[in-house]
């Protein structure tokens, strides 16, 4: 269960608007994401299996390694809390450092078909704050998961393909928050499934277009949690407080989102290929997080933790430019992505300080020889400054930027 708040909270740092993570390849890091056209390598079994059709008849692997690094992101101002005691902050969140590994595969042409599989990381992290207001609810919001997605991929005669896969998200997490009169230890995991479509098109030898798909997949997490909270009612009057302390079963369900992107790409004479896309996010499906209990959860506890937290989270629109130039042995690639964070300035809070952002990317890739390339490559993302002014946060979020490197290695059989 923790694993649910983790991950609807939690986005708020990623690569990417909410919290979904774009990037699980070396090309779609270097390239901003803008491999979605022109995605020829191993990585089109997960951002554009139909052009697996396309590609050489051979078996294609590629083994990466992300380095992800979010910084701490600040907060200046006040915080007002239930009882109407406004109080002023000036504090940090713990920086964050992560290892993602990803996998891509692409079959040779069996019988007119080709086979992709891919094992990435497509949503996740870890926001840990250590002081107040902000560990009231997020002392910690930790998310890790594996999708598994094999697709299948046909040709509709020499210009045209389709693909077809299969999402299989696995999810766990925690979360964690500490106050002078409740507290929450929470943890949960979570099997769910989904699909993607894709189609390509190729009308000349230089133009690649492309559309692709991907359902939201819904997170039925289920899990533990253990609740306490202090009545202090009878304080105020000299009396002993109450403590009331739960362990119970949790469940709560969020949405991953729908996902479309629209990409063309057009290859020059000088082996430039630059190719542009639109993606379109429909973050609209998080309305709301909502925790629900098993028996023997105080009703007081049940209050706390168990009222549901607007979200009213907004579709966004997503644009990505990528560059790549080839030479002898070497490719070189760049790219710029502009996002929209779907959060509004309402339901903004520690947990999910989210803003639009800027990302740059630029990367390599070296053949060794007919059978083996290497690369590296990496994106940085500036965050905008976020100002919040809601009926318990009246301040400033900034400095929650992302640096994300890559290594790569791919091998033809």
């Amino acid at each position: 269960m923790r694993n649910i708040t983790l991950f609807l909270m939690l986005g708020s740092t990623l690569f990417a608007g909410g919290y979904k993570i774009p990037e699980t390849s070396l090309n779609s890091v270097a390239l901003s994401s803008a491999n979605v056209a022109h995605a020829f390598g191993a990585d089109a079994a997960y951002y554009n299996p139909a052009n697996m059709a396309f590609m050489k008849d051979e078996n294609v692997l590629e083994a990466d390694l992300m380095y992800i690094g979010l910084s701490d992101v600040g907060y200046k101002g006040s915080y007002t809390t239930a009882f109407g005691t406004t109080t002023g902050y000036d504090i940090e969140s713990k920086k964050e450092n992560f290892f993602v590994p990803s996998l891509h595969y692409v079959s040779q042409n069996i019988s007119g078909v080709r086979f992709g599989l891919s094992v990435v990381s497509p949503a996740g992290l870890s926001k840990r704050w250590d002081s107040a207001p902000a560990i009231y609810s997020a002392e910690e919001f930790t998310l890790k998961t594996v999708e598994v997605n094999p697709s299948v991929a046909f040709a509709v005669g020499d210009k045209a393909a389709i693909a077809v896969g299969l999402r299989a998200i696995y999810s766990e997490g925690i979360v964690k928050s500490t106050s002078a009169i409740a507290s929450r230890d929470m943890d949960g995991d979570s099997i769910d499934f989904g699909y993607n479509l894709a189609l390509s098109c190729k009308p000349t030898s230089e133009l690649d277009l492309a559309l692709t798909y991907r359902s939201k997949v819904d997170l039925s997490l289920k899990g533990d949690a253990a609740l306490s909270y202090r009545d202090v009612t009878n304080v105020f009057g000299g009396g002993a407080s109450s403590v009331y302390a739960s362990q119970s079963s949790a469940s709560v369900s969020v949405p991953v989102p729908a996902l479309l992107n629209i990409a063309a790409a057009y290859t020059f004479a000088t082996k430039t290929t630059m190719e542009f896309v639109y993606e379109r996010n429909y973050w609209h499906s998080y309305r709301e997080l909502d925790f629900n209990y098993g028996s023997g959860v105080n009703p007081a506890t049940n209050i706390v933790f168990g009222a549901p937290i607007a979200k009213n989270w907004k579709d966004t629109n997503v644009f990505r430019l990528g560059i790549t130039q080839k030479l002898d042995k070497l490719t070189l690639m760049g790219g710029l992505v502009i996002d929209e964070t779907p959060a509004p300035t309402s339901t903004i809070g520690f947990e999910l300080p989210d803003s639009d952002s800027v990302s740059v990317s630029f990367g390599t890739r070296y053949q060794i020889n007919e059978k083996i390339n290497i690369g590296l490559g990496a994106l940085y993302s500036m965050r905008d400054e976020r100002a919040v002014s809601n009926s318990a946060i009246n301040g400033e979020f900034e400095d929650s930027n992302v640096l994300i490197i890559s290594s790569a290695l791919e091998y033809k059989f």
